[in-house]
């Protein structure tokens, strides 16, 4: 099923028979089961105001092309969306519907905020086949039901996104990125902290321990960053650590490969990410025993490598965030789940809303759930 506008798409809905999988560019490698529903065919930016730094497009546009189409008024996605291709393996092309589905916050979240942060409105049809229309091109106060944020990270569970409308920002003049080396998991992540509660506005930090590199990204105006790298070092210099500063080509290719894990992408095993506390990430990463990790967010993110099979929940135990399988075996992501298994009462919650919005159970049905 591929409609090509959102008339067509809220009649497949309304005439479905049985559970639909819910697709854009399918790069993500995470659907439900049933019939495949791609959006695909609902493509195209249907306003775009640079002045008002706002987007509205259809959820099926490649995000290429958004992208493409701010580049020539110097604007940006701020929030540096992962592109999964390299390191699930898959075809296609990320769509800007499937980015705020699923979420999708790359290595800047820290300064920016994530990708639901920057919606602003949204258009979907829900399981009886109705378009539900919520939020605009401006933020504001809204009452019941904040669908905005509620269809940003559901994963196409509660409704099909069929446009959105989004906020963007200006592209800095130039970026650059210092780097420390040689510390410990534990000194990086002290250095992280350190460096996020300065006044240096950092975007970007991260480190790898498999290259002893830790690493800061500051952007701006050409002299403003000059001077806050500097003062960076001086402020981190307690840390005796040798360091370095990547101009800004290096930096742009550094933390893209941060964003979409490339260190991981010709390796085997399976890959999962942990969200934590920045203060946990070094004793979790011990507990997990991986083939290899990186620390994203100052630490609040943990990329990991794992032998296949390997039960990342069970070795880590009760802690105060969640880990989520986003590369292994149909095999593994079946006996172990993709997502952290919810708190009960969050669970009960989120059973009541898919009632609500998708009463049919429509919709990436089986996703969601911690473990078949």
């Amino acid at each position: 099923m591929k409609p090509s506008n959102e008339n067509e798409l809220a009649q497949m809905v309304a005439e479905a028979g049985g559970p639909l999988s819910i697709r854009g560019g399918g790069t993500r490698g995470m659907a439900g089961s049933g019939e495949v529903m791609s959006v695909a065919g609902l493509s195209g930016i249907t306003l775009y105001e640079p002045g008002a730094l706002t987007m509205v497009a259809q959820a099926g546009t490649p995000v290429a092309d958004i992208e493409k189409a701010l580049a020539k008024e110097n604007q940006r996605l701020a929030f540096e969306p992962m592109d999964h291709r390299g390191l699930l393996g898959t075809k296609g092309k990320p769509t800007i519907g499937g980015v705020f589905a699923a979420n999708v916050s790359g290595p800047r979240r820290i300064a920016v905020g994530a990708a639901r942060d920057f919606l602003l409105g949204v258009r979907f049809v829900d399981g009886r086949g109705n378009v539900i229309k919520n939020g605009g091109r401006v933020m504001k106060n809204v009452t019941g039901y904040d669908l905005v944020k509620l269809m940003a990270g559901s994963f196409g569970t509660l409704g099909v996104l069929s446009e959105v409308s989004l906020k963007v920002l200006p592209r800095p003049e130039t970026e650059a990125t210092l780097v420390l080396h040689g510390l410990s998991d534990v000194n990086a992540v002290q250095a992280l902290s350190q460096a996020m509660g300065s006044p240096f506005e950092v975007t970007g930090a991260a480190h790898d321990p498999t290259t002893t590199r830790t690493m800061l990204r500051i952007e701006g105006f050409e002299a403003s960053v000059a001077y806050r790298i500097d003062r960076l070092r001086d402020l981190l210099s307690a840390h005796d650590a040798l360091t370095e500063v990547l101009a800004a080509e290096a930096t742009n290719k550094l933390w893209a490969n941060l964003r979409d894990v490339n260190a991981f992408q010709q390796a085997q095993g399976d890959v999962w990410r942990v969200s934590c506390k920045p203060s946990d990430a070094p004793s979790l990463a011990s507990r997990a025993e991986a083939e290899a990790h990186y620390f994203d967010w100052a630490g609040g993110l943990i990329w990991l490598r794992m032998a296949p099979e390997s039960d990342l929940r069970e070795r880590l135990g009760k802690f105060g965030g969640h880990a989520t399988l986003v590369r292994g075996t149909a095999e593994t992501c079946q006996r172990l789940g993709v997502f952290q298994p919810e708190a009960a009462g969050v669970a009960r919650i989120a059973a009541g809303l898919r009632a609500r919005f998708d009463p049919k159970s429509l919709f990436n049905a089986g996703l969601m759930d911690a473990a078949a």
